[in-house]
C-alpha cells in the first residue's frame, strides 16, 4: 500500500497525553482527543487573551472582572522590556502587583492568562496549548488574520471551553455538538505560518496543497470531500559537542502525530518499523551503534521510552509493532519517545580561534552537512559569543556563498551567522576578524563560544524511525484515500565547546 511523502513540517504503557492527569475539574485532553479528564481544584483563571508579537490585542476575555482592564498592557510592556541576562526572554510565569501572568508562543501569537488566585502553572500552560490547537482545528490555520477573520467562531470556541474561568472541555470532537459558527477560510501559501512547516516551500510537487491547513468544521466549496490522513514524524535532537568535535550528551525528544479528514470514522493501522525496540533492557547489546555509513535508515531502533494517546490499541504492537486506533477529529499525537542511544549528528562545526595581535583576533567556522545530498536543511543558524571587549566584528564569507547574512550584536557581543539552505555533503565556512578595546591578558578561547546552532531538516528523521505502512480498514475495495507522510528533525539544543 503506497504511502506519499510530504516535504514540510516516555514507559512503554499506554497513558494520558498529559502529565497533569492527577488533579477536580475535568477538561478534554487536548485538540482532537477524547482523552481522560483533567482535574484541578484551582485552575481557575481571571482573563484570557491573544495578542501579535507587535502588542495589539487580537482576543480578550474577561471571565472574573478581578483583573484591571489593562493587564493586556501592562503584560506586554513587561515581556518587551523583561530585565533579565543579556538576551533571557520573559519567563512563562511571572507576577505583576499581585496578578500571575501565564503564557505561551504559539504560531506567532502570545496566548495569555492571568489570574490572582495560585493555580497549578503546569496546568495552565497546558490549558493555553490546548486553546491553540483547538482553534488551529477549526481555523485551519493559526495567525493572526485568521483569529481577525474568524473572531466570531473564536469567542463561541471559548465560551463553550472556559466558564467563569474554569476549563471545561478542550476536546475538537466533543465542541462539535456546540459550535455552529462556519470558519472564514484564509490562504496559508499568502500568509506563511510560523510553525515548523513554514520552513517548506509551499506549492511543492510533493506536498499537497490543503496539507493540515483544513478546518475540521469547514465544507468543501466544490461538495466533494477530499478523502486523507496526514502523519507527522518530529524529532528535537539535543546534542553537545566538546572542543574536540566528539559528542558529548544527546538525546532525541520525538512525537508521532496525525490529523485526520477521513468519513465515517474508519480504524487505522500504522506500522512502524519491525526491528523497533523499546526499552533500555533490550537485546541490543549496551555498545551497539546503528551503521549509518550505507546512507539508508536500515538498522536497529532502541527507543529508551515512549507513550501512547489513549484511543491507541496496542494489540499487536508486541508482535508488529504496529498501532491500531479510531482517530479522533483535530490533530493529535499518536505516540511520544524518547532515545538516548547513539546516532549520527546532522552537523559538525569545526571552530578555530587564533590571536592576530594585542588588539586583534580571528574566528573561522566551518560547517559540514553531515546527510544525503538529497536533503537539505532550512534556516540554519550559528550564534558564537565573542570576548566582552570586542567592539568591531568584520566578516568573509565564502566565495560563491548565496543566501548567507552575518551580524555581529553589540549589545550582546553575539556573531549570528545565518544560512537559508544548506544542502547534504556540502561545507560552508565563515571567517570573523575581531577588533578588541584592550590588550589579551588571558586566552580568548576562554571567553569566546560555545556555540550554538538552531535548523529544521525537512524529510531527516535522525532515530531512523519510520511509518512502514499506513492500513486504513474499509468494507469497499474502491476506497483508496490519500495518505502523507512527513518527517521533520529540529534543533532542541546543538552546542558546541570551543
Amino acid at each position: 500500500m503506497q504511502v506519499h511523502c510530504r516535504e514540510s513540517s516516555v514507559q512503554s504503557s499506554r497513558v494520558s497525553p498529559s502529565p497533569l492527569a492527577h488533579h477536580s475539574l475535568h477538561f478534554g485532553a487536548g485538540a482532537g482527543a477524547g482523552a481522560s479528564p483533567i482535574c484541578a481544584p484551582a485552575a481557575m483563571i481571571s482573563q484570557f487573551f491573544v495578542l501579535s508579537l507587535r502588542g495589539d490585542n487580537i482576543v480578550f476575555r474577561d471571565y472574573r472582572g478581578d483583573v484591571s482592564k489593562s493587564s493586556a498592557e501592562i503584560f506586554f510592556r513587561k515581556v518587551k522590556f523583561w530585565k533579565g541576562e543579556e538576551g533571557e526572554e520573559a519567563p512563562p510565569v511571572f507576577n505583576v502587583d499581585g496578578v500571575n501572568y501565564l503564557h505561551v508562543k504559539h504560531s506567532g501569537l502570545l496566548f495569555v492568562a492571568t489570574t490572582r488566585v495560585n493555580p497549578s502553572p503546569a496546568l495552565v500552560l497546558e490549558l493555553l496549548q490546548r486553546i491553540a490547537r483547538v482553534t488551529k482545528d477549526y481555523l485551519g490555520v493559526l495567525n493572526e488574520d485568521s483569529l481577525r477573520k474568524n473572531f466570531v467562531l473564536v469567542y463561541e470556541l471559548l465560551d463553550e471551553m472556559i466558564d467563569f474561568g474554569y476549563p471545561q472541555t478542550t476536546s475538537t470532537e466533543g465542541l462539535k455538538s456546540f459550535v455552529f459558527n462556519e470558519p472564514v477560510v484564509v490562504d496559508a501559501a499568502r500568509i506563511p505560518s510560523l510553525g515548523p512547516a513554514a520552513m517548506f516551500v509551499q506549492g511543492s510537487k510533493r506536498v499537497p496543497g490543503t496539507a493540515v491547513t483544513k478546518s475540521v468544521v469547514a465544507n468543501d466549496p466544490s461538495g466533494k470531500k477530499r478523502e486523507e490522513v496526514f502523519v507527522d514524524i518530529i524529532e528535537k535532537i539535543s546534542v553537545t559537542f566538546n572542543a574536540s568535535g566528539y559528542v558529548l550528551t544527546s538525546e532525541i525528544d520525538g512525537t508521532i502525530q496525525m490529523k485526520s479528514y477521513l468519513t465515517g470514522s474508519p480504524e487505522i493501522k500504522v506500522g512502524l518499523n519491525e526491528d523497533l525496540t523499546v526499552g533500555v533492557r533490550s537485546s541490543a547489546p549496551r555498545d551497539f551503534v546503528p551503521d549509518y555509513s550505507s546512507g539508508n535508515s536500515v538498522g536497529l531502533v532502541v527507543l529508551d521510552d515512549c507513550n501512547f494517546h489513549e484511543s491507541v490499541r496496542l494489540d499487536d504492537f508486541e508482535t508488529e509493532r504496529a498501532l491500531t486506533l479510531v482517530p479522533p477529529d483535530g490533530e493529535f499525537p499518536i505516540m511520544n519517545y524518547r532515545m538516548t542511544q547513539e546516532f549520527k549528528p546532522p552537523f559538525k562545526v569545526y571552530p578555530v580561534i587564533e590571536e592576530k595581535g594585542p588588539f586583534k583576533a580571528e574566528v573561522r567556522l566551518k560547517v559540514r552537512a553531515d546527510f544525503a545530498s538529497n536533503i537539505t536543511a532550512n534556516m540554519v543558524i550559528l550564534r558564537v559569543p565573542m570576548p566582552k571587549t570586542t567592539t568591531r566584528v568584520s566578516f568573509a564569507l565564502e566565495e560563491g556563498a548565496v543566501g548567507q547574512t552575518t551580524d555581529f550584536k553589540e549589545s550582546t557581543k553575539v556573531v549570528e551567522w545565518c544560512c537559508r539552505k544548506i544542502v547534504g555533503g556540502s561545507d560552508h565556512v565563515l571567517t570573523a576578524k575581531l577588533t578588541l578595546s584592550q590588550e589579551r591578558n588571558v586566552n580568548i578561547k576562554k571567553e569566546a563560544g560555545p556555540i550554538s546552532m538552531t535548523f529544521t531538516i525537512p524529510m531527516y528523521n535522525a532515530s531512523k524511525l519510520q511509518v512502514k505502512y499506513l492500513q486504513i480498514v474499509k468494507k469497499t475495495k474502491s476506497y483508496n484515500p490519500h495518505r502523507w507522510v512527513r518527517y521533520v528533525t529540529q534543533a532542541n539544543s546543538y552546542v558546541i565547546r570551543t
